[in-house]
């Protein structure tokens, strides 16, 4: 009965798409392209923003483009924006509160009504999820792609605004409420919580969770939020500290900040919360707000194209503006004498970590920001509408200055000197309309503190203070029944990211040099228990300042399920800087020690020091250092310098200096070499291995006859090297 239910639910959308939907399509827009711009004013770029979302959603169920011109589907995040869209058109006096009161509400009930279900096509969603993208005609799923968490985590953000909007006791409002209010209650959060108590970035129906997860400062905030705050399918409070856990907070450009690249992350979740003022304890021990850090983002990505390290047209101290958006397009030219990359859709932006700048300029970067600093906002704003063409729905989603050969970019708007694009993005426009509405009168987010299921996520967080701590919260969710978050467990169907173990650091010594490192903390730990430390030394191939590349190589296997649930440890993953070494040998090897650290090795001597003062819980007789090529050098090296404060040493396919093996004869050490080795010939190990043994160690040695340099993966892989690793300890 339920398949038939949906196939009759299809036929019939398809139908009323015939029906309605061509004639809906070949609508004209109230401006075309290339029409007369009148003066700027900031009332007519929101306007047109607006159109973008009142004109093109669909005839029959409501659901906005994904992008426009081009032929494309509907995207569910688009629709959550659009939903809020609408409220600030009635507020703006651009529509009727009744015009917008009847779009929401058949937008809400084709939400309501469209297939749920576990199959591969024929349905919108499952579990009270919605597919990232659906199709134009029928909304249900769009190809193969995910059940996305974010996308509907944006979807509801706008369903919860109309819920709260629309408070009045008429017929029409009333089952607004009560359908937002049932579409957020349907959606199962906690079945998407991995064992990190994160949520899965998304589900397929024939391949199951992803294991990607929201974690760290990004776009997902409101998600986790909502997931938090929910009545129905709550997570547990512990999400949002397990969110902050991996957050990288160091300065870029002058401000101190927690990082994320593009500047979408530092906007989506504050179109609906005002997060000016309140604090989770993260930000608290950081002594500012959310605010004040997508603002040090919006002035940091600004200074960045001003000092346009990469010399890029156009870009000024007004205009600016890095984030996600449409590009040319994988284009290679040459390009101020180098080979240029002009990509098509991407994440641009800069941070301390990210660098992707191709010379597009996105609108909706500095436009989105203007709550955060408008008196630079406001003036690029302007400065953009008189330097480039708009349409009838406003600035187009990008620009490139530099890229001067728009025929030959498919997605160029025809006619110009340089690339414009010719579509725009929903998801863009729509953070165009709530900010400056933010910016202009504070309405979304003043709506959504009368929210009993946003204000109930905050608090749960650990938000406290101005606007929350105002909040007669009893009256607010006065007659809710709240199921018990304090139940829910992890979804053992949710993989585990190898990545998610770990949290970004930068540790800086007292001359300003920097040395990213990340690190992992003892899987559940437990209070009063003392848990291993281990130092991971990468190779030259993953040097560099990403603060990323260093996890290449090796170091997941301290968190497969065995070794991280038998050996639970604490595990510093440094990355040395390009063009240096952690020690141990020259460039060109005619050296293997030397009085003096290097830098980096200097340094991370110092941040073990660091870490021995700041977590009492690391036990002092079970330090271990392992490395791998350069990394396996640098071990022999700190064990050398520092041989009382390790318990044991793992080198592989590395080197240390013969004359220095009486340092390190009673430092238990296990040394692996490739026998075909011609990156690091099998010698080194050799030498150093005779030497010790001469000095009296009991150095274990394993030689891999039929390997080369690449013995990482059997070496750590294998369950007996790190059991004989973890079992070694200090004896004073």
């Amino acid at each position: 009965m339920k398949n038939l239910l949906h196939m009759c639910h299809r036929i019939a959308l398809i139908l009323s798409f015939l029906y309605f939907g061509f004639y809906a399509y070949a609508q004209k827009p109230t401006l075309a392209i290339g029409a007369e711009k009148p003066p700027f004013s900031l009332d007519e770029v929101q306007h047109r923003h607006f159109m973008y979302f009142w004109e093109l959603a669909h005839p029959v169920n409501f659901q906005v483009p994904d992008r426009y011109p081009t032929e494309s589907f509907s995207s569910i995040a688009a629709t959550g924006f659009g939903l809020s869209v609408y409220l600030v058109g009635a507020e703006r006096g651009w529509i009727t509160r009744a015009q917008a009161a009847e779009r929401v509400l058949k937008t809400l009930e084709v939400l309501k009504s469209l297939p749920q279900g576990p199959g591969m096509s024929g349905v919108a969603g499952y579990k009270g999820w919605f597919y990232h993208f659906l199709n134009k005609g029928d909304a249900t799923r769009f190809q193969n792609v995910e059940l996305s968490s974010i996308d509907t985590g944006l979807l509801m953000a706008g369903v919860l605004s109309c819920m709260t909007y629309f408070d009045r006791n008429d017929p029409t409002e009333k089952a607004i409420r009560d359908i937002s209010d049932f579409l957020y209650k349907r959606v199962e959060f906690d079945w998407y919580l991995n064992e990190h108590d994160r949520l899965s970035m998304g589900w397929f129906p024939d391949r199951g969770f992803l294991a990607s997860d929201w974690r760290g400062y990004n776009e997902a905030m409101i998600l986790a939020i909502m997931a938090i705050g929910s009545p129905t399918h709550p997570v547990p409070a512990a999400m949002w500290e397990s969110w902050c856990k991996p957050y990288y907070r160091t300065d870029y450009k002058g401000f101190d900040m927690v990082n994320f690249g593009p500047l979408f992350g530092h906007q989506y979740s504050h179109c609906w919360i005002d997060f000016k003022g309140i604090q989770d304890p993260y930000m608290k021990k950081m002594g500012i707000d959310y605010f004040e850090n997508s603002r040090r983002a919006t002035l940091s990505n600004r200074q960045y194209c001003i000092d346009n390290p990469l010399k890029f047209k156009g870009y000024s101290e007004t205009i600016w503006g890095l984030t996600a958006g449409d590009g040319p397009g994988y284009a290679e030219k040459d390009y101020e004498g180098r080979k240029q990359v002009f990509n098509g859709y991407g994440a641009r932006g800069v941070a301390d970590d990210y660098l992707t700048d191709d010379g597009t300029i996105a609108p909706t970067a500095a436009i989105a920001s203007m709550p955060f600093a408008p008196e630079v906002c406001l003036p690029a704003t302007e400065a953009m509408w008189n330097r480039w063409p708009v349409g009838p729905y406003g600035f187009f989603d990008g620009y490139n200055e530099s890229f001067t050969w728009p025929e030959q970019s498919e997605s160029a708007q025809p006619g110009h000197a340089f690339w414009v694009d010719k579509d725009y993005l929903g998801i863009d426009q729509g953070p165009i309309v709530l900010m400056i509405e933010n910016y202009r009168s504070s309405f979304l987010w003043d709506l959504m503190k009368k929210n009993p299921y946003i204000v109930t996520g905050l608090k749960r967080a650990g938000f406290t203070g101005g606007w929350l701590d105002k909040i007669d919260y009893q009256k607010l969710t006065k007659g809710i029944q709240w199921a018990d978050a304090g139940k829910v467990r992890p979804n053992p169907d949710v993989p585990l990211d190898r990545n998610s173990f770990f949290r970004r650091e930068v540790y800086r010594d007292d001359a300003g040099n920097k040395l990213p490192y990340q690190v992992m903390e003892p899987w559940k730990q437990e209070a009063g228990k003392t848990y291993p430390l281990v130092i991971f030394l990468h190779g030259s191939g993953e040097r560099g300042a990403d603060n990323a590349a260093q996890m290449k190589n090796g170091v997941h296997a301290f968190c497969e399920k065995n070794i991280r649930e038998k050996h639970p440890c604490y595990l510093l993953v440094p990355q040395c800087p390009e063009g240096q070494r952690w020690g141990g040998s020259s460039k060109d090897w005619g050296a293997l020690y030397s009085p003096e650290p290097t830098v980096p090795g200097r340094m991370v001597l110092e941040l073990v020091d660091k870490m021995l003062r700041e977590n009492p819980q690391i036990d002092r007789k079970r330090i271990y250092i392992t490395g791998l090529s350069m990394g396996g050098f640098g071990t022999y090296d700190l064990l050398m310098r520092r041989p009382e404060l390790f318990a044991a040493g793992l080198p592989l396919c590395g080197g240390g200096d013969p004359k220095m093996a009486d340092r390190i004869k009673n430092t238990p050490l296990w040394v692996f070499h490739g026998r075909l080795d011609e990156a690091v010939y099998p010698h080194f190990s050799w030498d150093i291995v005779d030497a010790l043994k001469k000095a009296g160690s009991n150095v274990k040695y394993t030689e891999y006859s039929t390997f080369n340099h690449n013995i990482w993966d059997i070496t750590y892989y294998n369950p007996e090297v790190l059991e004989w690793l973890f079992a070694q300890s200090k004896q004073n």
